[in-house]
């Protein structure tokens, strides 16, 4: 039989379900997703760049930076140091985990994830590459010099205050950095084709920066 492509359902160690991803072949490299505000593991923007990844050979993990009682709470919802701090704690899972072990590591973070996936990258030396979707980066404040990986962000061109915001936080750092700007494209994407625009330059960058160099185990 050929080996697919499927997920596992998981709990992560602060409580927060998750969904791992792995690819039909040997993973290349591993994709943590940071959701922003409101959203969660299932949503359908996210799951859609995730299961790209993972048919072009990289394991994802899907999962809730919060558990569902916190999510009810507003303050922590925006609580940039706790979500990096649950990032950061599902990369170390990932780092132990027998599955994905050793993988070279990447986040994708959007709105206010992308934020918590800066200022968890600016606490590690493992992130290898990081992208932003129509994220709000201006949210990690100092740590944005910290970050070392490799940073891709996506704005909509119909996004100007993002937009802006993007082009501060790029200024303000000191590792590589592009900006892509989707034509037309507002904060969700929901336009026609901007969603696989955003799909095609995220899949490129991770290529790009996790390489299978790093043997596995």
């Amino acid at each position: 039989m050929v080996p697919q492509p499927h997920s596992i359902s998981i709990t992560l160690p602060h409580g927060g379900e998750g969904l791992l991803g792995l690819p039909a072949a040997q993973a290349q490299g591993i994709v943590l997703f940071a959701h922003g505000s409101g959203s969660s593991r299932l949503s359908p923007r996210n799951t859609m760049v995730a299961r790209s990844l993972q048919q072009s050979g990289l394991a994802v993990l899907l999962f809730d930076l919060l558990t569902e009682a916190e999510a009810q709470h507003r303050g922590k919802v925006f609580d940039i140091p706790l979500l990096a701090e649950r990032l950061a704690q599902a990369a170390d899972w990932a780092a132990n985990d027998p599955a994905i072990k050793g993988l070279p590591l990447g986040f994708f973070g959007a709105s206010t994830g992308a934020a918590a996936a800066l200022v968890a990258a600016a606490m590690r030396e493992d992130v290898r590459a990081i992208v932003s979707r129509g994220g709000r980066p201006d949210l990690a404040a100092e740590a944005l010099a910290q970050v070392k990986a490799p940073t891709l962000f996506i704005v909509g061109g119909a996004d100007p205050l993002v937009l802006e915001l993007n082009r501060e936080a790029q200024r303000m750092m000191r590792c590589e950095t592009r900006l892509e700007v989707i034509p037309g494209a507002t904060h969700l994407f929901e336009e026609p084709g901007a969603l696989e625009a955003v799909i095609e330059l995220a899949r490129a960058w991770f290529h790009k920066h996790l390489t299978a160099e790093i043997k596995v185990g």
